[in-house]
């Protein structure tokens, strides 16, 4: 990889780190799901910074091209994301209809 593709991803994913980081300072986001984003991030530095390593962990895992191997890690990465968004968003469904009963029935109370 090239010193300036280099330069530039380390860049985009500190942004990305430091963003996530900024948004649990600020309390837009909690800290559990903070890291279904940090997680990745930290991964695909890894690959960055570290050279050879995507080699390695490419021929490891029987990919032939490092390319076919990273594209398959994104696959997998967006759909572990969309997976946990999916819980996230599920369980915000089951405590908002509760809520709303708790509300209707007191409101019957009244």
């Amino acid at each position: 990889m090239s010193i300036e593709l280099t330069i530039t991803s380390v860049v985009f994913l500190l942004l990305i780190i430091i963003t996530i980081i900024s948004l649990v300072k600020n309390e837009r986001i909690s800290v559990k799901y903070s890291f279904v984003w940090l997680l990745p991030c930290v991964i695909l530095l890894i690959f960055t910074l570290v050279p050879g390593f995507l080699n390695i962990v490419t021929k490891l895992l029987g990919f032939q091209t490092a390319s076919n191997m990273v594209i398959t890690l994104l696959i997998a990465f967006l759909m572990i994301i969309t997976i946990a968004l999916t819980v996230i968003v599920s369980k915000q469904n089951d405590t908002i209809r509760l809520l709303i009963q708790e509300v209707s029935l007191l409101k019957e109370k009244k």
